[in-house]
């Protein structure tokens, strides 16, 4: 990293030009991962990533630009290049002298316990083959299991023309297995992949290898006797974990400033307004200790927040980033984020969820004729300016007379954020996270997306079964 003086240097430079802000991200990022088939460990890697990015403002516009040399000199002449890009100063304005502040260093809310890169390979592709000898024990109709188990650890250093001096240090782990069922020619496949910030601790308990791999071979098993999805407008209960991905695709990505500022977003120009159903509460909250997307500070140097993003149905606050702070006339709220030093940041999400209601999870069924449950979700497509969605159900159920029958396949949730906040109508008190990794324009970041059990009165669902 570089010292405070070559960073004051660097920054002096670039605020001799027209811009009015100028900001340095340096990283150096460790990453290893384990992979598995069957009985065979098949691929070990590891990579190192380092290098800084290097941004100026002049209002509401910005140039970046980046580099893995981090020899002063070249970054010299990528703040030349950038200062040519934005303009010089006024020809009377005096030359300009940035002081940093001595570094700062954040509280670590996600200490590591089992340090992945100061263990032993040996143990690692251990906890593989325990995931691996689980999911191939649970159930005869297993034939094949793969398994991997990946670590990083991202060092960063940020620094601005503020004054701002400030480092942290990131670390996760992440397993996961997919374990695949045959019956005659039916083929199927079920996954589960558990992460957090965490060291190798994390893979105990509730995470421990064999918990994985059996989850993995539930899934697969399971889908071996569904029978196509029916069609039509039905009442849908989505399950608590990973049926958050919809509020967080549908919903949390027309919150960020990125389409907010640009009134891009169905939810443009809305704080303060009903835009659900009364029992919903939402949140963004990057501040809780150990989960997947959580950071001490943000990657524009800003202390992490818990953002109330909905208060009973009403818009309360957006995930707002640096420069969209600018254009909205607002203040940062810690969501800056970015994959790597070759990504200007932009608003994203950390651990987004609905807050958990006062129903109960059994008493969702009662009344239901004809719906459908869905236990997980998968993937799926958004339109961020709409809200538009639809998104694959990975294991879903029939719900009929009031109970959970027959396992379907094949059925797709269609509809938009906008409307599937207002046919909420039950929240369960079951709220759990689940771990995936978000693309956008600051590229491939770890977030987590959550929710209790909620009932949507009514959701168009797309399915495969014949009239």
């Amino acid at each position: 990293m570089l010292t405070k003086e070559q960073t004051e240097a660097l920054l002096s430079q670039a605020m001799n030009s027209a811009a009015d802000f100028a900001e340095i991200f340096e990283e150096e990022t460790h990453t290893e991962s384990f992979t598995m088939l069957d009985d065979s460990v098949e691929k070990i890697s590891r990579s190192v990533r380092a290098g800084a990015g290097i941004r100026l403002y002049k209002g509401t516009s910005s140039v970046y630009g980046y580099t893995d040399e981090m020899d002063p000199e070249v970054l010299s002449g990528i703040v030349s290049d950038l200062c040519d890009a934005i303009g010089s100063a006024d020809a009377d304005a005096a030359p300009a002298a940035v002081k940093l502040e001595d570094r700062r260093v954040p509280e670590n809310i996600s200490p590591i316990g089992i340090d992945p890169f100061k263990t032993d390979d040996d143990a690692k592709i251990e906890l593989l083959e325990r995931a691996i000898r689980a999911a191939r024990e649970s159930d005869e109709r297993i034939f094949k299991v793969s398994a991997s188990i990946s670590s990083v650890h991202q060092d960063v250093q940020i620094s601005n023309s503020d004054g701002l001096f400030t480092g942290d240090t990131r670390q996760r782990s992440r397993m996961a297995v997919s374990a695949y069922a045959k019956e005659g020619d039916n083929v199927q496949s079920g996954s589960c992949a558990p992460g957090a910030s965490a060291g190798l601790e994390f893979f105990q308990g509730d995470h421990a290898p064999e918990e994985t791999g059996k989850e993995a071979a539930r899934i697969a098993t399971v889908l071996l006797r569904a029978k196509p999805a029916p069609s039509g407008v039905m009442p849908v209960i989505i399950d608590n974990g990973f049926g958050g991905v919809i509020f967080h695709e549908a919903c949390g990505h027309s919150l960020e400033a990125t389409a907010v500022a640009k009134n891009l977003s169905v939810f443009s120009n809305k704080l303060g307004e009903k835009i659900a159903s009364d029992i919903v509460s939402a949140y963004d909250d990057g501040t809780m200790p150990g989960e997947w997307g959580s950071q001490n500070i943000d990657d524009e140097g800003n202390p992490q927040q818990r953002r109330e993003l909905i208060k009973d149905g009403v818009l309360t606050q957006y995930m707002v980033d640096r420069l969209n702070a600018r254009r909205m006339n607002t203040v940062s709220s810690g969501s800056g984020r970015r994959e790597s030093y070759k990504y200007e940041p932009t608003s994203r999400m950390s651990n987004t969820f609905i807050a958990p209601g006062k129903d109960k999870k059994e008493d969702m069924f009662k009344g239901i004729k004809l719906g459908l449950y869905c236990r997980s979700m998968g993937g799926g497509s958004v339109n961020p300016n709409t809200g538009e969605f639809n998104f694959g159900v990975n294991e879903g159920y029939l719900i009929e007379d009031g109970k959970i029958t027959d396992p379907v396949i094949g059925a797709m949730l269609i509809g938009s954020g906008a409307e599937i906040l207002k046919n909420i109508d039950m929240v369960s008190d079951d709220v759990a996270l689940a771990q995936g990794m978000c693309g956008s324009l600051s590229g491939s970041i770890p977030t987590n997306v959550g929710q209790p059990a909620i009932r949507v009165s009514s959701i168009t669902v797309g399915g495969t079964a014949s009239e």
